[in-house]
């Protein structure tokens, strides 16, 4: 589970800005590493925050971004090619080289997984790459808008349907991919390789994989995903990859030791200690999980992580979540699911009809629960009510005691 992230943009290869997520560990970073997301995806797609959370989790600090004209990025698609999406990782990795470290380490799934292997002689620090799923030529994405390809031709360009999405595909891109030879790419690469490829992925064809893995040299591992499907939507097929690819990655990375990894907790307890990476930086210890919290900006911190404020609404939105769902799972009722938004703001006491405190100022919380399902009025009536018996609900609204003591 990553410690923290934080929401960042840079400029792409085409000038414009490109949104990105970097998911960072508790304490410093053993490495960096960039990922690229498959085609038409986003950073966002379950593969990518799944297996960059695991990372996090084993000390290395992820880069994912969404390529130009896709998910929060600007740009416009259409005008985008397999060189662009090459191009863009290259100022991911200055980016990166420039605000924090280059990146070590290169992984890229499908279509992402051939654009690092061409990216990869523009990255000189990275040592390792890693591919899943991946092509092994970027002109294997071509069968996906076959049907469309004459009018492609005929016309310049044509709008075809990818993954149930409308995609302006023109004929540049089919020109680009087509001149495209990743052998030389892979054969020259200098850096450890691994490939990992489901045996029965029916998008890319394990052929693929074999292709690549020939093609290079050693240091290379294979890696089989057995019954994972290409996206590789199950999670614990991602955990898999996050746990093979961390412990992989360390003969080249080595064992670098990170501030505030070694932080544990007793079961009933949390930890909280300061990582020295910031002015107000915590690395967070539950007896299972590691957090982090920050401050913003324009409070002196880094927003590296949630803020105290933050984490006491998390806590409460999901006690209130779980507490909703306990109830309605025990009567039998068609509940599909439950989102809980919350604020906090001080308020004039003065300003509270119904609260005992008639003067100076107040905390309020106010929570906002939506449930889904073919509910009826009484049951959505009763599961309002059922928020207000969550534990956590009831502490903060009871007398709560706090002792400190100097160890």
């Amino acid at each position: 589970m990553a410690a923290g992230y934080e929401k960042l943009t840079f400029p792409g290869a085409g000038g414009e800005l490109l949104a990105a997520r970097l998911d960072s560990p508790i304490g410093k970073p053993r490495a960096y590493a960039l990922f690229a997301h498959c085609f038409t995806c986003t950073k966002d797609i379950y593969a990518a925050s799944r297996i960059a959370a695991g990372l996090a989790a084993e000390g290395i600090a992820v880069l994912r971004f969404d390529f130009t004209g896709l998910g929060a990025s600007e740009g416009e698609f259409a005008n985008t090619n397999f060189s662009s999406n090459v191009a863009d990782l290259v100022k991911a990795a200055d980016f990166l080289r420039e605000t924090r470290e280059a990146p070590k380490i290169l992984i890229g799934h499908s279509l992402g997984g051939a654009a690092v292997l061409a990216a990869a002689r523009s990255v000189p620090e990275a040592l390792a790459v890693a591919t899943i799923g991946a092509p092994s030529e970027p002109s294997h994405v071509a069968h996906l808008f076959q049907d469309a390809k004459p009018d492609i031709e005929a016309r310049g360009e044509a709008e075809v349907l990818l993954a149930g999405r409308p995609f302006r595909i023109k004929k540049q891109f089919l020109d680009d991919i087509s001149e495209r030879n990743l052998t030389e790419s892979v054969s020259s690469l200098k850096k450890a390789l691994i490939v990992f490829h489901s045996p029965i992925d029916q998008t890319v064809g394990i052929e693929n994989a074999a292709a690549i893995f020939s093609a290079a040299k050693h240091p290379r591992s294979f890696v089989s995903l057995d019954t994972a499907d290409h996206l590789v939507s199950k999670k614990s097929d991602a955990a898999y990859i996050a746990t093979v690819l961390s412990a992989w990655a360390t003969r080249y990375l080595g064992e670098a030791e990170a501030v505030g990894v070694d932080l544990k907790a007793q079961s009933g307890t949390v930890v909280v200690r300061e990582t020295g990476e910031g002015k107000f930086t915590q690395a967070i210890a539950t007896e299972f999980y590691p957090l982090r919290a920050d401050e913003p900006k324009s409070y002196g911190g880094d927003e590296s992580g949630a803020t105290p404020y933050d984490l006491l609404l998390s806590g409460l939105g999901a006690c209130t979540s779980m507490t909703i769902r306990l109830y309605a799972d025990r009567k039998g009722w068609p509940l599909d699911q439950v989102e809980v938004t919350l604020s906090h703001n001080k308020i004039h006491a003065e300003d509270c009809a119904d609260c005992e405190t008639k003067s100076g100022r107040l905390d309020l919380v106010e929570r906002q629960v939506r449930v889904s399902g073919d509910l009826s009025d009484e049951q959505r009536s009763r599961l309002l009510e059922i928020a207000d018996k969550c534990p956590v609900h009831r502490t903060l609204e009871s007398e709560v005691i706090v002792r400190t003591s100097l160890v």
